[in-house]
């Protein structure tokens, strides 16, 4: 089935907020001055009498010399972010990085280095920075790098990976076997050759780039457990990474051998070692590194591989710093940032993590999907490393997003592709292994045909070029490559998808009941979390459906959106009508997240909607079915 893929102007800058602060250094946008017409934004953390002006070859700590305590938390996350890209874009670490590099081909030899590319993101080590900005690991001069010490645990794990499944041992039996100390040195070893390593890993660093790889990255850890509820909170977290870095890896015999066959396995289990990930994430892409010119490798725990397009308004990652701006309804300064794209897998295994629990929640009491969402996700109370391993190869910006304001209205709508891989961690239970590739592969074909993924997820993409202001595209839809991907390609007639939909969702309730030692009567749904026209739970549960439609469009809009953003869904806001919260969610007074999710699967969408037995959800569903033909409205959730 093909499918048709469907800022107003600054107001003057005001006198800032009193602020011990009285210019700042900023990367774009109105730059400060100490005119009274033009004073400077906000900059807590930059001293105002002794700006920073560091050499463009000084490193990212020699900004950290300049960072204070904020003396108002309203500026300090604005501030984190200007400082943070300026670190990243102002300085210039090729001459470093030149001296380094050759100092590893001199103590290693040339022919016992070679290079591996990050796919995507790395950081390793690191610690907090000035107010808990996670940083990645620098040496003593600043240049970021990995740690040979990194580089020997990560031959040595795979050694000792290799070892357990040659002579089925456990980790501890395997981590003390002499084969082991044979390589890599023991203190314990019987023999004195083996208390130290055979091997010298060198310290490796970036191939000589201004930037030495470093970039903006993005945390937002948006649900939190509290008290077997779940709480709602975006929080944006600006810290760096590096992205997409081709390191120089050196190693070289030690004193205690002179046997190259030696140097080579060591050689051989590091690089296989970096293609499993090292350093923090790496269940969510983060490190995995390949050597350069061999390719991407199937991962030996590799149990799906789906190609994938989204249109809309894509996956973000960091903002990127503009200026500041000053709000005259709220008297306060802003920081006024670009989102940037980015095909991020952590934005997948997010969505994974979201849909599994609003279906388990309608099976399981709450304490038991906290615990199991750790488990099979990884987190940190309770804690848990995760079985799921989540990668995505040849990510890619395909078409750009619009330009913002009017330059960007007839410009044509963003697109990502990419390759979505999911395996298995080292912490997964063989014994559960065919029960958890059922529910991940089941969870990821409803997570397609439920909604989109990034901004805009719970609406379809539609077009807003109709309208005098930006983003001129809203909204997130997937699209399925027919000719590699034939299953996963949602069918033409309703009838088949719903036969499509309810099996897929019963075989992954199957898998969880397998999972958990617990049959479910799939009728027999829980109703957990009370429900009101201003509160639901995004659950699955007694409270929940979810229907298929078709019907003819409005004003750009797949036809259940539009229904959604008719006049009668409106509510009255002051002197104009807007939507409500209740039912398309809001960010003012209170971030709520809209507890109805519209997929686009061409001909038809998909609608889900959370606490819809209370209005306005209830009217909502009911108007749907009212305005649609019997034939076209079909109800799959729930289960008969």
């Amino acid at each position: 089935m093909v499918f048709n893929r469907p800022n107003k102007p600054s107001k003057p800058i005001k006198k800032a907020p009193e602020t011990p602060s009285k210019k700042v250094i900023t990367t774009g946008g109105n730059k400060g001055s100490n005119n009274s017409n033009n004073p400077p934004p906000p900059s807590p953390w930059l001293d105002p009498n002794n700006e920073p002006s560091p050499h463009e070859t000084a490193s990212f700590v020699e900004y950290l010399r300049w960072m204070r305590e904020p003396d108002r938390d309203n500026y300090k996350d604005g501030t984190k972010v200007q400082i943070l890209q300026m670190a990243t874009e102002k300085a210039d670490y090729r001459q470093r990085l030149t001296t380094l590099v050759k100092r590893t081909e001199l103590i290693a030899g040339k022919n016992n280095t070679f290079q591996v590319k990050c796919a995507w993101r790395i950081r390793v080590g690191g610690h907090r920075g000035p107010e808990s900005i996670l940083l990645p690991a620098f040496d003593a001069l600043g240049m970021p790098y990995i740690p040979s010490s990194t580089l020997r645990g990560a031959a040595r794990n795979q050694a000792i990976r290799e070892l357990m499944a040659e002579k089925k041992l456990e980790w501890g039996d395997a981590e003390k076997h002499p084969e082991i100390a044979k390589y890599f040195g023991s203190l314990e070893a019987e023999d004195k050759q083996n208390k130290a390593g055979k091997v010298v890993f060198l310290d490796a660093y970036p191939l000589p780039s201004k930037g030495g790889g470093l970039a903006m990255d993005m945390a937002n850890n948006i649900w939190k457990w509290e008290n077997n509820s779940l709480g709602y909170n975006p929080n944006p977290n600006p810290f760096l990474s590096l992205q997409e870095t081709t390191f120089v890896i050196g190693l070289k015999l030690g004193s205690l051998s002179d046997d190259p066959k030696v140097l080579e396995k060591v050689k051989n289990w590091l690089i296989k070692g970096l293609q499993a990930g090292i350093g923090s994430q790496v269940n969510t892409g983060y490190g995995l590194l390949l050597k350069a010119g061999a390719g991407q490798p199937k991962q030996k725990q590799e149990f799906l591989r789906v190609e994938f397009a989204l249109e809309g308004q894509l996956i973000h990652g960091h903002q990127r710093f503009t200026q500041w701006q000053f709000n005259d309804r709220r008297q306060e300064w802003q920081m006024r940032g670009q989102a940037e794209a980015e095909v991020r897998p952590t934005a997948f295994k997010s969505m994974l993590r979201y849909w599994f629990r609003a279906f388990a929640l309608g099976v399981l009491e709450p304490g038991r999907v906290q615990t199991l969402e750790a488990e099979l996700f990884g987190g940190i109370d309770p804690k848990g490393y995760g079985y799921l391993q989540v990668n995505i190869l040849d990510g890619r910006i395909a078409k750009k997003e619009p330009r913002p304001n009017y330059k960007g209205k007839n410009d044509p709508c963003g697109e990502q592709q990419g390759t979505l891989v999911l395996s298995f961690s080292p912490a997964a239970p063989t014994n559960k292994a065919q029960n958890l590739k059922t529910l991940f592969t089941n969870l990821t074909w409803l997570m397609f045909n439920l909604g989109g993924i990034g901004q805009g997820a719970r609406r379809p993409c539609y077009s807003r070029q109709t309208r005098e202001n930006a983003p001129w595209f809203r909204g997130s839809t997937f699209f399925i490559e027919e000719e590699d991907n034939k299953l996963w390609v949602a069918p033409e007639e309703i009838s088949v998808f719903k036969t499509q939909f309810q099996q897929r969702l019963k075989e992954f309730y199957t898998s969880l009941g397998a999972l958990v030692s617990q049959q479910f009567n799939y009728n027999r749904r829980r109703n957990d979390f009370p429900v009101s026209q201003q509160n639901w739970t995004d659950a699955v549960d007694a409270n929940c459906e979810i229907v298929i439609c078709k019907g003819r469009g409005q004003n750009n809009k797949p036809y259940a959106l539009s229904i959604l953003h008719s006049p009668q869904f409106k509510i009255q806001k002051g002197s104009r009508q807007d939507y409500d919260g209740n039912l398309c969610g809001q960010v003012t007074k209170g971030v709520k997240p809209s507890p109805v999710w519209i997929a686009d699967l061409g001909d038809y969408q998909v609608v889900t909607v959370f606490g819809a037995n209370q209005n306005p959800r209830r009217q909502y569903l009911e108007e749907l079915k009212k305005q649609t033909s019997a034939q076209n409205y079909v109800k799959v959730f729930p289960l008969p």
